[in-house]
């Protein structure tokens, strides 16, 4: 088990979001802090996790709480795993890597975005295949069976498909700070590289971020339009039932949905002989119309928390958050801003900083409350 020790100069994920203002560009830190459209969603998604209270027993006979979690035949050290996040060596250089090596020191899962900037095999590599993937469905048949079967050699055993991107969110921010990858250099850009110039220097060494999984199937030196026009030909958007009948068929693995927000939705997936949910707005990206994660979560765990393992992303930020959602019905959590504003706050040690800051602060909510184990937080759920 990995030693849990973190800087106390930043001991609240917030702390960590306030100092990676200072270390990365406008740009790539409005790409990481921003929702779609005004915000709505963002805000109501922690809002509403934050409005969830718990009950805490003192007086009972309490002889420790262990966070151990099983999920999918693993017993992992935590209930909480950190989020796919695309474009991350945009935000930081090297972060995938960094964030992926510490998810496997403490023993908790990592999952790779098919459009972030590390490849398969180099993820597979540095987790000994414990990572998961998260696939954007390819339009190509071969393009996605030829993802596939590099994952599974990777040694990547639960993939993770998408449901919620049959169209990209209107992001104001990104629109005005010509957003693409790599980033354009408008006059405002580059003076905001110069004033990061750590970002700089670490995005020469470790050369410009790109879609490291996709280049074996883009055709050389594209430039922003084509690549526009690639990313949109390769990638066809809506994940329908019978898209994902063929994978189930192929996928010897665990299969995961992401981004299931009702619970028609859950019960397709259920029939489908899906093994597990995400339930997610993708961090409020998406549908800033839309319902927070947490009441679609709720209503789906009691429905069907006993016939498809139910979990959740989007608005989680601490670990008191974590126990708020477990308590609600989730069966395990995931976290994407609060490792990025680590990473892009600390570098190297930012992944070890905020798994071990999440750790601390989860085991102190499960002590205050007496639970032994992270299922007995529901029994602490203030209804």
């Amino acid at each position: 088990m990995k030693e849990i020790k973190f800087d106390g100069r930043y001991p609240s994920v917030d702390d960590l979001r306030n100092h990676a203002i200072k270390k990365i560009p406008k740009f790539a830190f409005e790409y990481l802090d921003g929702g779609c459209n005004n915000d709505v969603n963002l805000i109501k998604n922690t809002k509403e996790i934050r409005d969830v209270e718990l009950i805490p027993s003192y007086l009972d006979q309490h002889l420790g709480s262990d966070m151990k979690t099983e999920l999918f035949g693993h017993t992992y050290d935590a209930p909480f795993g950190i989020a796919p996040v695309g474009l991350q060596g945009l935000m930081w250089p090297n972060a995938p890597e960094i964030l992926a090596k510490s998810a496997f020191e403490h023993n908790i899962p990592f999952i790779l975005s098919t459009v972030t900037t590390s490849s398969i095999e180099k993820i597979g590599e540095i987790t000994q295949g414990k990572a998961w993937f998260q696939l954007y469905y390819p339009a190509k048949e071969e393009v996605r069976q030829d993802i596939l079967d590099r994952a599974w050699a990777a040694g990547y055993r639960v993939l993770v498909i998408l449901c919620d991107v049959p169209t990209f969110g209107f992001r104001p921010r990104d629109i005005r700070n010509g957003l693409a990858m790599p980033p354009k250099m408008s006059l405002s850009n580059i003076i905001q590289i110069l004033k990061r110039p750590e970002w700089a220097i670490k995005t020469l060494k470790y050369g410009q971020p790109n879609f490291q999984t996709l280049k074996p199937y883009m055709p050389k030196n594209l430039d922003l339009a084509q690549l526009g026009k690639f990313m949109d030909d390769t990638f066809s958007g809506r994940l329908t039932q019978e898209r994902i009948k063929p994978i189930r068929e192929k996928w010897k693995g665990k299969l995961v949905l992401k981004g299931v927000a009702n619970e028609k939705d859950a019960k397709s997936a259920i029939a489908l002989g899906l093994d597990g949910l995400i339930v997610s707005n993708h961090g409020g990206r998406q549908l800033d119309a839309g319902e927070s994660t947490l009441m679609p979560m709720k209503r789906i765990a009691q429905l069907y928390g006993d016939q498809i393992k139910v979990m959740m992303d989007s608005g989680l930020r601490e670990g008191p958050d974590i126990a708020r959602c477990m308590a609600s019905g989730s069966q395990f959590t995931f976290l994407g801003r609060s490792f990025m504003y680590g990473v892009a706050a600390l570098g190297e040690k930012g992944g070890d900083h905020t798994i071990s800051l999440l750790k601390v602060q989860l085991q102190q909510i499960m002590d205050q409350c007496g639970c032994a184990k992270t299922a007995d937080l529901k029994n602490h759920l203030k209804l």
